[in-house]
């Protein structure tokens, strides 16, 4: 697992890339599918979550993701896709809140491409508020989010 990230202080945005052991199809399925989604999210937790997720996979369609440890800790994530290109390229517009009422907006491209026996996957995150909210992403979410795409991926 080697992850490459680039930040940009002037544009808030955020770029990070893994190589992941799946065909572009398979990573592209495993990042959009809801019932796959469901599984890689808790993946890594000894104590599962809740994880509630909807998906309208099409230009203009929604995916709902609402999940924390407890109904009184909720994350939510709705994205609008705004461009799919299956396996290639994924662009949604994407509003979350934390479970203390916080909001965000952000636009996020997200690439599949084929490299050496793999996929090379690169998510640019941009519209952060804050470099502190860009860094936590840079630094937890996305990582995170790589992880647990990543052992769904070896384990299927």
């Amino acid at each position: 697992m080697t992850d490459n990230a680039r930040i940009d202080d002037d544009t808030l945005e955020l770029r990070v890339s893994r190589q992941l052991p799946a065909t572009p199809e398979q990573v592209f399925d495993a990042y959009t599918d809801a019932e796959k989604q469901k599984i890689w999210f808790n993946i890594l937790d000894e104590e599962p979550g809740i994880v509630e997720i909807e998906v309208d996979l099409r230009v203009g369609g929604v995916q709902t993701a609402v999940w924390g440890p407890s109904r009184d800790e909720l994350f939510r994530e709705t994205q609008v896709f705004r461009e799919i290109d299956r396996p290639h390229r994924l662009v949604t517009t994407s509003t979350g809140s934390s479970p203390d009422g916080s909001t965000m907006d952000t636009d996020i491209v997200v690439t599949f491409e084929e490299h050496e026996g793999g996929t090379l996957m690169t998510i640019v995150q941009s519209g952060f508020p804050t470099v502190e909210l860009r860094d936590f992403f840079a630094t937890y979410a996305l990582i995170g989010a790589f992880d647990r795409i990543e052992a769904y991926l070896r384990q299927a």
